[in-house]
């Protein structure tokens, strides 16, 4: 099965789909070695691994396609990834969702910001006009080279335009094409409720800082598709790499692999070492 077929698939039942967020194939490995069936790549951790730059427009499409197929080759899940506002107009928004395609993630969402755009947990953030998205909308749906390949959609209007402005243009975004729908930023439990009741598809849901923090047992209750956490991976790093250096910068001294709980041999083989050992055998030819 590809695995845009299998996210599709992930996506009909009534179990809400949870997906950690990756900033790397490493992390990506990790989320998929944890059991959980699907991974997002985060746009925001994108940014500040590979460039150290905050989420706010500097990474280009081509950089993003390119963290997206390392993450896709190295896993065997469905990866969804963040594509940003499709990196210009509709014709833009087309050789987009065909490089995403062809990096071989099973699914990508698009946003109704300006360009340059900002995190949606930002302070800032503008829209363009609801006509325009819905062409870009219209025109990722249509030239979807793989039927399967699904299309999220996410509106930040919350911030800008109200609650119903939100629904109305996630409505809108459904009837041009969109599968699934993503409202950047609810604040409130009577918000969060609402959603999947007033949008007419699948509705994803992001755990970031203004989401209220709930267990996604209560978010699958509430009738969500999806659930991603965007910097779960990306956070854990920073604080591990933080205190490993604060370490070594202190005491001239860092703990080894077996004493911080990883050893080096556990390390390799995760990463497949021994697969790799095994087809070197396999091609050797000894004359």
């Amino acid at each position: 099965m590809s695995m845009t077929s299998k996210l599709r698939e992930l996506l009909q039942r009534k179990k809400i789909l949870v997906a950690p967020g990756a900033f790397d194939a490493m992390s990506a490995k990790l989320i998929e070695a944890a059991g959980f069936e699907a991974v997002y790549m985060t746009g925001f951790g994108t940014a500040a691994s590979l460039l150290g730059f905050p989420d706010i427009g500097l990474i280009t499409m081509t950089e993003m396609v390119g963290n997206a197929k390392r993450m896709s080759d190295a896993v065997n899940i469905p990866v969804i990834a963040d594509a940003d506002t499709g990196y210009g107009n509709h014709l833009n928004v087309i050789r987009t969702i065909r490089e995403y395609e062809k990096a071989g993630v099973a699914g990508i969402h698009i946003e109704d910001q300006i360009f340059p755009k900002k995190c949606g947990h930002m302070e800032g953030s503008k829209l363009i006009p609801l006509e325009e998205m819905a062409t870009k909308v219209r025109a990722a749906a249509a030239c979807k080279r793989d039927k399967d390949f699904v299309l999220i959609v996410r509106t930040d209007a919350i911030s800008s335009e109200g609650f119903e402005g939100a629904i109305r243009r996630g409505n809108a975004y459904v009837e041009e094409g969109a599968d699934v729908i993503f409202l950047e930023a609810p604040k409130t439990m009577d918000q969060l409720e609402k959603i999947p009741q007033l949008i007419k598809a699948p509705v994803l849901i992001n755990m970031a800082p203004k989401t209220p923090n709930l267990g996604f047992k209560k978010f699958e209750e509430m009738g969500y598709a999806i659930i991603i956490y965007p910097s779960i991976a990306l956070t854990a790093s920073f604080l591990a790499i933080r205190e490993r250096l604060s370490e070594l910068k202190e005491n001239g001294i860092v703990r080894q692999w077996a004493e911080m709980g990883v050893p080096f041999e556990e390390m390799i083989n995760f990463l497949g070492a021994k697969e790799y050992e095994k087809l070197e055998e396999k091609f050797l030819r000894r004359i």
